[in-house]
């Protein structure tokens, strides 16, 4: 397991059908050519353990987060849960809220981008045009500023659609890359291999429940993020 936070620390609900966990900028959520151990595989060991399984223990990915971005991650603990979650994905009544850390400010305050983007396997990439090609997707997502600092700014963007490596490729396609992010043109890395990008918050409607229900991620504890976490707390 990554080390830091424990698990047990980052777990932020659970029930019968639901486990929602705060992810590690380090970690990958499911099972990858570097063969580290998964988000998924820890939640299982975790589960088997707390619940003195004998036997193997279901956890379905919903969805899944870049391995440099933190933030919730949603987990299905039945079948049952897992399809009807995957459902909501595919109606697109999964909403994923997002903070982004960038150096450069948007076009404007608030907004839309809207750009088609085409992924290249053998470079782990998405490429970024105001044109339809073969192959491309259309890829939406809104912004806003929810603060600034002397050097870096933070954005709110709701994803409209879920495409590979999306808000990272819009947001270096106006000019705006997300610190720490090399990949997508920002000169420098962070300390840890992290980005600043944090999944903080996914709404939806509960399979079983059928309430609607919002979870909330706080982002990582380093200095930056805490400088914004306050600025936005203040504001509210």
């Amino acid at each position: 397991m990554t080390p830091g936070i424990p698990l047990s620390k980052r777990i932020l609900y659970e029930d019968n059908h639901l486990i929602v966990v705060n992810k590690l900028p380090s970690e990958i959520v499911q099972g990858d050519k570097t063969g580290d151990e998964p988000l998924s595989e820890a939640l299982k060991s975790y589960l088997k353990k707390k619940y003195h399984k004998p036997g193997n223990v279901f956890l379905g990915v919903i969805h899944r987060l870049d391995r440099p971005v933190s933030g919730v991650v949603v987990f299905a603990k039945t079948g049952k849960a897992l399809s009807r979650m995957n459902e909501l994905v595919k109606q697109r009544q999964f909403k994923k809220t997002y903070w982004a850390v960038v150096k450069n400010m948007p076009p404007e305050t608030e907004g839309e981008l809207r750009h088609f983007l085409w992924r290249d396997t053998v470079k782990n990439k998405s490429f970024v045009g105001l044109h339809p090609k073969a192959g491309s997707k259309e890829a939406v997502l809104s912004y806003r500023i929810l603060a600034s600092g002397e050097r870096y700014h933070l954005l709110e963007i709701d994803l409209h659609t879920g495409r590979h490596h999306q808000i990272r490729a819009q947001l270096a396609a106006v000019g705006c890359p997300i610190k720490g992010d090399l990949k997508y043109g920002f000169p420098r890395s962070n300390p840890d291999a992290s980005i600043g990008l944090h999944a903080r918050k996914v709404s939806f409607v509960h399979p079983v429940k059928k309430e609607p229900v919002t979870f909330l991620a706080p982002p990582p504890n380093d200095t930056l993020w805490n400088y914004f976490l306050k600025k936005v707390t203040e504001k509210t």
